[in-house]
C-alpha cells in the first residue's frame, strides 16, 4: 500500500478510514502450508518495524491489518472444498507464533476470525459456508462481539437476537470485542426468545452498530478490544448462524481457539528472549563480581538464557504436538480423540503462558537497569504477556490436567478451556 504511516487516533468505528475496508483487489490465495509459513515470515518483518511505536502510542494497526488480510493468511484454515488451504494445525500455530513475535496485538485481532471459521464449518448451512468462506478468501475480515461485562461468569449473555418479519433484530452491549472496529463483519453471539444461542454477522457500516475504542488495558494496547453497542440492528436470516447446536456436539472450536491463544504467548516469549539476547550482547555491562570483560561471558547470564531457550523450545514442541492431535481428532472425531486434543493444547498452554511471563520478566534482570528506559519500550513484552495470559488462567489448566490423569475426568471444551 502507498499510504504514509501516520498517527490516527480512532475513537469509534466512524473514525476508521475507508481504505481499511475498501479492497482494491481480492486477497492472495495461499495454497500450501509452506507458503503460509513463508508469508508469515515476510509479514513479521514488516509488522515488527512500527509495533513498538503503535504500542507506545496506543495506535491501531490500520495499514497492517489490510496487508495482513490481503496476504491470504486469514483464510488458511478454510476447508479445501471451499477453496482454502486447510493447513495443518501445527502450521496454523507456527504462523501465529511468527507473527506474534513481531506484534502480538495485531496477531490477537486475527484469533477470533480464525477460530470462528471452525464454528462456521460445524454449524453454518451449506449456503452460509459458501457465503462466509467466499468473502474471507477474497480478503474480508471477521471481528468478534462475544463477551459481556457484568454477568456471573464470562459465558453469561444478555444480548438478544430475536426473530421478526425482516429476519432478526440484534440488541445488546459487548466488551472485549477484539478487532471488531477493523472488521468488515462483526459476529455477534446472543440468545433467541427461547434462550438458544445464535450468531449474527453484521456489516461494519450497519445502522445501529457503534464500536467504541475504549480498551484501556496496559498491554495488548492496539487490539481495539473495546465496546460494541447493538441498537435494534436488522439482520437477514442468511447472516444468522445457529451456533448453539455445535456447542452441544463433540467439537474442537474452543480447542482451536486455545491453540491460537497459546501460540500468541509463545510468540511474545520468543520476542522477549531475542530482545534480551541482543541487549546483553550490545549494551549490558558485566556485574562487578563476575570478573569478565563482557556480559555475555557472565556464567549466570549464560545459564539463565539457556533456561529461557530450553523452556521456549519445549513450549513450541508441545504446540506442534497439540496441532497434530487436533488434526488427528478432526479426522476421527469422537469423545476420546477430542479430549486428547484438548488435553494436548492445555499442556502446551501451561508452558507457553509461563515462558511468556518468565522471559518478559527476565529481560530486565539480565539486561540491566538501562533496559528499563521508557524510550526503549521493552516493558511492552511483559505488559503484553501479562494481559494476554489473563484470557484463561494457567492455575485451572493444572487442575484440569491433573484431574484427568488421576481420575480420568475429561477436560471441558469451551473457548476458555
Amino acid at each position: 500500500m502507498n499510504i504514509k504511516f501516520q498517527d490516527i487516533r480512532i475513537e469509534t468505528n466512524k473514525d476508521v478510514p475507508d481504505y481499511v475496508f475498501v479492497q482494491q483487489q481480492e486477497a492472495k490465495l495461499i495454497q500450501s502450508d509452506r507458503e503460509a509459513v513463508q508469508t508469515a515470515k515476510h509479514l513479521a518483518e514488516v509488522f515488527k518495524k512500527n509495533a513498538s511505536y503503535r504500542d507506545a502510542n496506543r495506535l491501531l494497526p490500520l495499514e497492517e491489518i489490510v496487508e495482513f488480510s490481503q496476504s491470504g493468511l486469514w483464510g488458511i484454515n478454510i476447508p479445501k472444498q471451499y477453496g482454502g488451504a486447510q493447513v495443518k494445525h501445527r502450521t496454523l500455530s507456527q504462523v501465529i507464533r511468527i507473527l506474534a513475535s513481531a506484534d502480538p496485538a495485531l496477531t490477537q485481532i486475527s484469533e477470533n476470525h480464525l477460530s470462528f471459521l471452525e464454528q462456521v464449518r460445524l454449524d453454518a448451512t451449506e449456503e452460509q459456508k459458501q457465503l462466509i468462506f467466499g468473502a474471507i478468501l477474497k480478503g474480508q475480515r471477521l471481528g468478534n462481539a462475544l463477551s459481556e461485562r457484568g454477568g456471573r461468569t464470562v459465558i453469561d449473555l444478555t444480548t438478544l437476537i430475536t426473530s421478526n418479519e425482516q429476519g432478526y433484530a440484534v440488541n445488546g452491549k459487548k466488551f472485549y470485542a477484539t478487532g471488531a472496529i477493523l472488521a468488515h463483519w462483526v459476529y455477534v453471539v446472543g440468545l433467541d426468545e427461547e434462550g438458544n444461542e445464535l450468531t449474527a454477522l453484521i456489516p461494519h457500516d450497519a445502522e445501529g452498530l457503534s464500536i467504541i475504542n475504549d480498551w484501556s488495558g496496559f498491554g495488548q494496547r492496539s487490539t481495539a478490544s473495546g465496546t460494541v453497542l447493538l441498537n435494534n440492528i436488522q439482520v437477514s436470516p442468511e447472516y444468522v448462524v445457529k451456533t448453539g447446536a455445535g456447542g452441544e456436539s463433540i467439537n474442537l472450536v474452543g480447542t482451536i481457539s486455545q491453540l491460537i491463544h497459546s501460540s500468541i504467548d509463545a510468540g511474545i516469549a520468543h520476542a522477549a528472549i531475542e530482545d534480551t539476547i541482543e541487549f546483553v550482547q550490545k549494551y549490558t555491562r558485566p556485574w562487578i563480581d563476575a570478573g569478565q570483560e563482557h556480559a555475555v561471558d557472565d556464567q549466570f547470564t549464560q545459564a539463565a538464557v539457556a533456561e529461557l531457550k530450553i523452556k521456549l523450545h519445549a513450549a513450541e514442541a508441545l504446540l506442534d504436538r497439540a496441532g497434530d492431535y487436533i488434526d488427528a481428532a478432526l479426522e476421527d472425531l469422537n469423545e476420546e480423540n477430542a479430549n486428547a486434543a484438548t488435553l494436548a493444547v492445555a499442556e502446551a498452554k501451561v508452558l507457553s503462558a509461563e515462558i511468556a511471563i518468565l522471559a518478559s520478566n527476565k529481560l530486565f534482570e539480565l539486561a540491566g537497569t538501562r533496559s528499563a528506559l521508557a524510550d526503549l519500550n521493552l516493558d511492552r513484552h511483559w505488559r503484553n504477556a501479562r494481559i494476554h495470559t489473563l484470557h484463561d488462567p494457567v492455575r485451572w489448566k493444572y487442575k484440569l490436567i491433573g484431574e484427568y490423569y488421576l481420575k480420568g475426568q475429561h477436560l471441558p471444551r469451551h473457548p476458555w478451556s
